[in-house]
């Protein structure tokens, strides 16, 4: 580990322990197990936030089986094979872990619900440095980072604040986004990270709203409901692009290619102004 990696988890760690000090600690709300939509259907509480769960196993399962059969997604770097591996069966577990709690909301259900999310988080955040930083530095930091994700699980559980399970799944969704325009990427189709990333926070705004959707919708649907069928697109979106994409020949940054495609459409609209402005301007010969 060179000077470079320690300085940047030592500013990490520091700035994390200033922020656990000058903030307060964030309770559970136990409101947050007040969902809009209880009806039970054949026998099952809950139904549709239960069965809509269903897809994040489906998704993590076949996600997980191409990873090793006949290597179809051409994970050629071990970390990458590890760190797909985690986040498949992150998703798959949340098709079960968020099942389990839906059945019967409460806070220790819901560690259930929250760990395989944080596993899928954390291995994103892993594989994104390994494609787009340093190949060593992002193998190495799997199990760090799954470390820091279940820590956070288990602070949240027997301390009561949800501040560190926090930085642990909203950061992700900050960083990468930003990553995924700035730095050049190894392989290609990196807009499906940009799709994955949009319909992610759909689903956030869709469980903010869950009572109110329940409402829109005359009881048919809630909020909460279309959250996890919105939730469950980023890994679908994410295995395509593992089936689609190729090692990227020339290595450049979404940001520099929409400057390129930019610059030219100002320079078509540039010419097409010219031949308008060559045409208006040829002489017309009289009649005689």
């Amino acid at each position: 580990m060179n000077k470079r990696t320690i300085y940047t988890w030592g500013v990490a760690i520091l700035c994390f322990v200033v922020l656990m000090i000058v903030t307060r600690a964030v309770p559970q709300s136990q409101e947050y197990h007040d969902f809009a939509d209880k009806r039970e259907f054949l026998g099952i509480p809950n139904m549709l936030n239960v069965v809509s769960n269903f897809p994040f196993l489906v998704i993590g399962l076949i996600g997980l089986i191409l990873c090793y059969h006949g290597n179809y997604f051409r994970l050629s770097l071990q970390g990458e094979l590890w760190g797909w591996t985690c986040f498949f069966i992150g998703v798959a577990a949340v098709g079960f872990g968020s099942s389990y709690y839906h059945l019967k909301p409460n806070d220790a259900r819901l560690v259930w619900d929250r760990l395989p999310m944080t596993i899928a988080f954390t291995s994103i955040v892993a594989i994104f440095i390994i494609e787009r930083i340093d190949e060593r530095k992002g193998t190495m930091s799997i199990i760090p980072l799954l470390l820091a994700g279940i820590v956070s699980i288990l602070y949240w559980r027997f301390f009561g604040d949800l501040r560190p399970y926090g930085l642990v799944q909203f950061v992700p969704c900050i960083a990468i986004p930003i990553m995924a325009i700035l730095l050049p990427p190894m392989y290609t189709h990196s807009t499906y990270w940009l799709w994955a990333a949009g319909f992610y926070l759909l689903a956030k705004l869709e469980e903010a709203g869950d009572k109110l959707i329940y409402g829109w919708t005359h009881n048919i649907v809630s909020g909460h409901t279309l959250k996890h069928l919105c939730a469950a697109m980023v890994p679908v979106f994410l295995t395509l692009m593992l089936a689609k994409r190729s090692v990227e020949v020339e290595r450049r940054s979404l940001l520099h290619k929409w400057r390129i495609s930019w610059t030219k459409v100002k320079e078509n609209g540039t010419m097409v102004e010219s031949y308008a402005y060559s045409y208006s301007n040829v002489p017309v010969e009289g009649s005689s």
